[in-house]
């Protein structure tokens, strides 16, 4: 099996382990076939027995890349997969973990396998598990990576929650990365992609409140904002008496009122400038959406004063 060190970071496609293009020409596995499988089977066993675990990974490696339709072979890319996992090789052994999925579904070890390759991808995503291997040095593994492991797990059981939930963490990690625009998408694609899941709502809501707090720290503030009043409207339309219903209304409520700052900001630019016209329309605008409070008081005392109603 040729395994690699890096998952792409968009792409779920952890074939090297698994790639029939780099397999001998065979379409059968004849009595000959098996008990060569079952003999280097036994080698590796023997290996993993007496903790000689390079050794046999090595050798359920070759056995499975070299005989793959053998019956040995799932087990022996299942037992290479859970010795990589045990030695820290995470990526390697999420890949092993894959070809027992992709190759060998219809085998007993489909459903162990895809369990542990799912727990793997989430604790990856949560930080709780690191890379490292025989050479002893651990390091967190890259976004890029983790979200490489996640889309897989979507793409292995695309109409389940977990699917769901993966697409979801997705977001949650480009969302740390700062990575906005491409973080409202994978939130996107859970309410599209999984209309009916748990997740679906979360992932609504959180749109709206990422575009909000990425108006408040003054990045392109009109467009945030408009866009994250159209997101919050949309997640207590199609998600009545979900949880962060209230809390949506409040974020609702603080746009109206970073608008009117907005207005305020802007009519005092156009006064500052000259331009008495452009600053008398956004202070009838404060007027107009602020019916009381300081900025409302204050909009009134400079319509006043430049002559306004």
């Amino acid at each position: 099996m040729r395994l690699t060190l890096a998952l792409l970071p968009a792409a779920l496609i952890l074939v090297s382990c698994g790639d029939k293009s780099d397999l001998p020409p065979m379409v059968t596995s004849g009595s000959g076939d098996n008990n060569r499988a079952e003999t280097l089977f036994q080698e590796g066993k023997s290996a993993e027995d007496a903790g000689k675990t390079k050794k046999a990974i090595g050798i359920y490696d070759r056995l499975a890349d070299e005989i793959p339709f053998a019956s040995k072979a799932p087990e022996a890319r299942f037992r290479q997969a859970k010795l990589l996992d045990q030695s820290g090789e995470t990526l390697k052994a999420f890949e092993a973990y894959q070809d027992v999925i992709t190759r060998y579904s219809g085998s007993g070890l489909y459903k162990q396998a895809y369990d542990r390759q799912t727990e793997m991808a989430f604790q990856a995503a949560e930080g709780e598990i690191r890379t490292g291997g025989f050479l002893g040095l651990t390091s967190k593994l890259s976004p890029e990576k983790i979200i490489g492991m996640l889309e897989a797990v979507a793409k292995n059981a695309p109409r389940t929650d977990t699917a769901a939930r993966a697409q979801y963490k997705i977001g949650d990690i480009l969302v740390a990365q700062e990575k906005i625009g491409e973080a409202v998408e994978a939130y996107r694609k859970v309410v599209i992609n999984y209309p009916n899941s748990s997740y679906a709502a979360e992932a609504q809501f959180r749109t709206g409140q990422v575009l909000m707090e990425q108006a408040r720290e003054g990045n392109q503030d009109q467009a945030n904002l408009a866009r994250a009043r159209d997101a919050l409207n949309d997640y207590l339309t199609l998600f009545p008496g979900h949880r962060h219903n209230s809390e949506a209304r409040q974020l609702l409520g603080n746009i109206g009122g970073q608008d009117v700052q907005n207005a305020f900001n802007i009519a005092q630019f156009y006064e500052k400038k000259g331009d008495t016209g452009s600053a008398r329309f956004y202070y009838e605008e404060v007027v107009r959406r602020a019916k009381s409070g300081d900025l409302h008081d204050q909009a009134k005392a400079r319509l006043a004063a430049l002559g306004g109603n």
